[in-house]
């Protein structure tokens, strides 16, 4: 499970936001969000923990800890738009591995469009 952290403080390093995490579980990755221009932290990064149980956990113990001076905020990281995760369908026909007509009706509570042939 991917986690978003927030409101770090812009003196956290990559190992001490790690550090933050493996009392939990394994920390698959761990990446701080840099500014381009100045090479400095932005204020948040993201945790990969491979067990969600962990994750969770994590999630849970850490949300709304004083870290440096700062109260961070630890969630579920969203896919971004476009970028599917592991569990979420391919698009295209299901013998490639896409969403079955009935599949896509349960998850949006519509039909597909008919396509004109």
């Amino acid at each position: 499970m991917k986690l978003l952290i927030r409101n770090l403080a812009r003196s956290t390093t990559e190992a001490e936001l790690r550090a933050m995490f493996e009392p939990y579980g394994t920390v698959q990755s761990c990446t701080l969000v840099m500014d381009r221009e100045t090479g400095s932290s932005k204020g948040f990064g993201f945790v990969e923990m491979p067990k969600d149980g962990d994750a969770k956990a994590a999630m849970k113990r850490l949300n709304g800890v004083d870290v440096d001076g700062s109260k961070i905020r630890v969630k579920k990281a969203e896919a971004k738009p476009g970028e599917a995760t592991s569990t979420e369908p391919k698009h295209g026909r299901p013998e490639q591995g896409g969403p079955k007509k009935s599949d896509t009706k349960k998850q949006t509570g519509k039909w597909p469009a008919a396509r004109k042939r």
